[in-house]
């Protein structure tokens, strides 16, 4: 799941992440989802996604990640989320241009930016986690998010009053 990105991050400093991102989410500085593949097991988790605002050589801007995990690849949930945050992102009016930096060897999760109608701008190289990463820069408006239905929708995603991530059923 992490080998796009480098492979996994070391143990030392994930504490202070989580902490910095559960202040983040809990401000509502940046929406950290989890995906729940379905509303009736809440505590089945298949990954996260992501977006958040930074500073770059280009000034500041919002980008959207996603992880999805080994087990759940391939059922259109990382799709489904990403899509579901984009259209939270358009009804609110929030996030501005919305760019994102999949490997260039991450298949799916360019395949996701296809398909939800990203646009390409360039190849591109990016530090992450002090790795620099050879990237795909793809770009989206939230405004111009399509109304398509993907039919059944398992479950929405929302930031609860406590901060934290969970999912809700839609009403």
């Amino acid at each position: 799941m992490m080998a796009d990105l480098g492979g996994p991050l070391p143990r030392e400093g994930m504490e202070g992440k989580v902490q910095r991102d559960v202040h983040k989410a809990t401000a509502d500085l940046d929406w950290i989802k989890m995906i729940i593949p379905d509303a009736t097991t809440p505590e089945v988790v298949a990954g996260t996604v992501t977006i958040w605002s930074h500073e770059t050589e280009d000034g500041p801007i919002s980008e959207i990640g996603w992880m999805v995990l080994p087990e759940f690849q391939g059922r259109g949930l990382g799709k489904l989320a990403v899509r579901t945050l984009l259209e939270q992102a358009r009804d609110e009016d929030r996030w501005g241009l919305v760019h994102a930096f999949p490997a260039t060897s991450n298949g799916a999760s360019n395949g996701i930016c296809r398909s939800l109608h990203f646009r390409f701008i360039a190849e591109r190289d990016v530090t992450f986690a002090d790795r620099v990463l050879r990237t795909n820069h793809w770009t989206t408006n939230p405004l111009t998010v399509a109304q398509q239905s993907l039919g059944q929708r398992p479950s929405a995603l929302e930031r609860g009053s406590e901060g934290a991530a969970r999912p809700v059923t839609p009403g």
